[in-house]
C-alpha cells in the first residue's frame, strides 16, 4: 500500500500574527507580498497532521510506503523535516511561479500521483494557514475521478468486502460522524486528531542524507495551458486593526459583575 501526503510550506503564523500586532507587517512594492525575511517558514500545520495520521496506520500495524510531496520553489526543508518524522519517499515539485493558485497546485499534484504509481490512500491538511482555501484536495479527487472524505479526526484501515477500504472520524459542527470509505480515496484531516509526533536528533539526521525526488513540469507533459493561473491575486494589504477597551468599576467581585451585566444589558448583549 502506498499512502501519499500533500504538505505546503508556509510562514509562521504565529510570528506573522506578532508582527501584524505590532504594527511591522509591511507589503512589498508590488503590494501582493510580504518584505519580512525573518520570518521562518515551516510545514503548513494541518498537513503536519495528515502526515501524522499516516504514521498512526503504520504504528496500527498496515504494510504501507509513506511518500510526501510539496509544490512549491524551493521545499526542501518541509521534505527533510517529513523525512525526519518518518517518510520512506520525498518529492519536490518545482514551480517557477512564486504563488500559483490552487487550481495549478492541483494539476501538478494530481499529475504527479498519476506518472508515480498512483496512491492507495492521499492524505492532506484541512487547509493551509497562510490562504485558508482548502480547495486543492477537492480538486486533486476530481482530477484523479477518487471520492473525498473531509475533516478526519481519525483514520482507520479495514477490509470491505475484500477490498482495502478506511473507516474515518469526521468533525462536524453537529458532532462527531463515522464513514466508510473504498481506496484510492482523498482525506482531509483536522487540527482534532491531536498533536503530531517530533522527530528525534538521531532521525534529523538521518534525514539530511534523503535527497527527494525533483519533478518538474516538463516531466509532468503538462502544457502552459493548463499551467495557466484562473486566480490572480491583485492586491494583499493588512487591515488596521481597533480596539477599544471599557473598565467597569466596582470594589467588590460582586459590584464588579452587577456593573459588567447592567452594561452588557445597555448594549443589549443580554436581556
Amino acid at each position: 500500500m502506498r499512502i501519499v501526503v500533500c504538505v505546503k510550506e508556509v510562514l509562521d503564523p504565529d510570528a506573522v500574527n506578532n508582527y501584524a500586532l505590532a504594527g511591522r507587517l509591511e507589503i512589498g512594492e508590488d503590494g501582493k507580498s510580504l518584505t519580512q525575511t525573518t520570518i521562518p517558514r515551516l510545514m503548513n500545520g494541518f498537513d503536519e497532521q495528515a502526515l501524522e495520521a499516516a504514521l498512526r496506520l503504520r504504528d496500527a500495524g498496515a504494510e504501507c510506503r509513506i511518500g510526501v510531496v510539496s509544490v512549491g520553489s524551493d521545499p526542501a526543508t518541509i521534505l527533510k523535516h517529513a523525512a525526519a518524522l518518518g517518510a520512506d519517499e520525498i518529492a519536490a515539485v518545482m514551480m517557477e511561479e512564486p504563488s500559483p493558485d490552487y487550481h495549478v497546485v492541483a494539476t501538478l499534484l494530481s499529475s504527479y500521483l498519476s506518472t508515480s504509481g498512483g496512491a492507495d490512500i492521499i492524505l492532506c491538511g484541512r487547509q493551509a494557514s497562510d490562504d485558508d482555501q482548502g480547495v486543492v484536495p477537492a480538486l486533486i479527487c476530481e482530477a484523479l475521478g477518487i471520492p473525498l472524505v473531509t475533516n478526519a479526526r481519525a483514520v482507520e484501515l479495514m477490509q470491505a468486502a475484500g477490498e482495502t477500504a478506511l473507516r474515518i472520524t469526521r468533525v462536524t459542527p453537529d458532532g462527531d460522524e463515522v464513514v466508510e470509505v473504498s481506496c484510492p480515496a482523498v482525506v482531509t484531516v483536522s487540527n482534532e486528531l491531536g498533536e503530531p509526533r517530533y522527530p528525534t536528533a538521531a532521525k534529523k539526521i538521518a534525514a539530511r542524507r534523503m535527497k527527494p525526488e525533483i519533478v518538474t513540469a516538463e516531466s509532468l507533459s503538462l502544457s502552459a495551458e493548463k499551467l495557466r493561473p484562473r486566480v490572480v491575486a491583485l492586491r494583499q494589504f493588512v487591515p488596521t486593526v481597533s480596539g477599544n477597551c471599557e473598565f467597569v468599576d466596582g470594589e467588590t467581585p460582586a459590584e464588579l459583575a452587577s456593573a459588567l451585566i447592567a452594561r452588557l444589558r445597555q448594549e443589549s448583549v443580554i436581556s
